[in-house]
């Protein structure tokens, strides 16, 4: 884009200046006056002169709009104008340096010049950009306005309440609304405080999710920019390379700058956010190996080209699939906190329902959206209450300890269900507003924290969240 703008403009140039004709053709050239003092500078040439006068040359100060670190550039920096200039064009490039034929008395001379600033944007113009990008986003089902699926919708509320509980598994037939579900949170999702400029969206308070040159700058006492923003969703599509995911070298700054850094991926991204990945079970072996790693630990720990880093990798991983296209290994089925089981509905006023409200939101999204807002407005509130108050939830050591015998009776693997079912009851009661757990509580969660925990019986016919229940009614009474 850029070597196409100047080329017009080069053009313009060798009809309108004698001196400007005898520029060296290729991909990126320049005619620059002379000049005693060559140094690090804007350029600035007349676009439409009166007459094709030799260039005037004076020395101005001129604040850079922007320098990297690795080359700052002075206070006041030399710029060359014309005379007849009347619209500056400045130029800038990802090169460090521009090779051209610098005129002189004799004729022109080879030579090379510096750029070593770059015009950045202003904080107004990124502001607009993105208040454009978010205008122009593809409108969004609303979260109130799917019918049914009322184990899915809590499953997923009690996540967004307490990002602790580990995520979701959602399986069920095709075209039941599954990611139609999931991709309507967005609207749903709280603010968080992140730090300025940082990929990792480091939390400014909590040093265990914070980047490792956001602490660094909090070791040496630096005052952090702190702003709000949504927690971000991110979907990992199926063919997604292991680079991608992970993060690798920065080839550009490798071939600009000559340095090694880090280009982060979409674990980053995810961090203290969801990572929603579709169709889980066709997820290739190697991408489900990485997420187990980051998973188990938190952190994403990057092992190539030279570079070493580590970063935290704390997201909530929603995963949904059909099980006839294949089962999902029970490594990474163990990792998801919940499981919720979707199944085709079958009352034919829910489906004819179902059917309108689908229609109303293909012919009109803005005012269908526009309907529905007053109820996500409530249910927004009704969540951030919910986060406020989850720390303030008790839950009775009698009802830990029936919790416990549920999963040993069940022989559940592990502690991970005892956890997870203490923790979904907490956001549940959290999300009535109140402040005790109750039995019905438990019973509510106990079959979503349990089902994908059981071990499979080949011979075995009842649903496994059946057996749940059943254990639960007998240990509970």
């Amino acid at each position: 884009m850029l070597c196409a703008i100047f080329s017009d403009r080069l053009a313009t140039w060798r009809k309108v200046l004698p001196w400007t004709s005898r520029v060296r053709r290729g991909p990126i050239a320049a005619s620059v006056p002379a000049y005693p003092n060559p140094s690090p500078t804007y350029l600035s040439y007349p676009l439409f002169p009166s007459k094709p006068l030799p260039p005037v040359h004076c020395r101005l100060p001129m604040a850079p709009l922007f320098s990297p670190a690795s080359a700052p550039a002075p206070a006041a920096s030399p710029a060359l104008f014309s005379a007849f200039t009347s619209c500056p064009l400045f130029i800038a490039t990802a090169s460090s340096a521009i090779s051209a034929r610098i005129p002189s008395k004799k004729g022109f001379r080879h030579g090379r010049f510096t750029v070593c600033n770059v015009a950045a944007p202003s904080a107004t113009e990124q502001d607009t950009k993105a208040t454009a990008a978010k205008e122009s986003q593809r409108p969004v089902y609303p979260f109130p306005a799917i019918v049914g699926q009322d184990e899915m919708k809590l499953c997923l509320l009690l996540n967004v309440i307490d990002p602790k509980i580990g995520g979701v598994m959602i399986m069920g037939d095709r075209g039941t609304g599954k990611s139609t579900t999931v991709r309507s949170l967005v609207d749903l999702l709280p603010d968080i405080s992140v730090v300025v400029g940082d990929p990792f969206n480091s939390d400014p308070f909590d040093p265990e999710v914070m980047g490792p040159e956001v602490r660094n700058r909090v070791l040496n006492g630096e005052n952090l920019p702190v702003t709000t923003t949504k927690i971000t969703m991110v979907d990992l599509p199926l063919g997604a390379t292991e680079d991608r995911v992970c993060g690798t070298i920065d080839i550009e700054k490798a071939l600009t700058e000559g340095v090694k850094a880090f280009e982060p991926g979409l674990l980053a991204k995810a961090n203290r956010g969801i990572l929603y990945v579709d169709e889980v079970n066709l997820l290739d072996d190697h991408l489900v190996d990485v997420l187990l790693d980051s998973a188990a630990s938190g952190w994403n720990t990057v092992e190539r080209e030279g570079i070493s880093i580590s970063h935290p990798a704390r997201f909530i991983l929603i995963g949904s699939g059909n099980p006839e296209e294949g089962e999902l290994r029970p490594q990474l089925l163990d990792r998801f906190g919940m499981h919720a089981q979707v199944g085709t509905v079958r009352d034919a006023e829910l489906r004819v329902k179902i059917v309108e409200e689908r229609a109303r939101f293909d012919r009109d999204p803005k005012s269908f959206r526009q309907s529905y807002l007053d109820e996500q407005e409530k249910l927004q509130d009704q969540i951030t209450s919910a986060r406020s108050n989850l720390g303030s939830v008790q839950l009775n050591h009698e009802l830990r300890i029936k919790i416990s015998k549920v999963c040993a009776e069940l022989n559940v693997d592990g502690l991970r269900g005892d956890i997870v079912t203490n923790r979904a009851a907490k956001a549940l009661a959290a999300l009535k507003g109140r402040e005790t757990v109750t039995v019905e509580d438990i019973a509510t969660v106990i079959p979503n924290c349990l089902r994908h925990r059981l071990r499979k019986d080949p011979l075995e016919s009842i649903d496994s969240g059946l057996l749940v229940i059943e254990k639960f009614y007998e240990v509970f009474g």
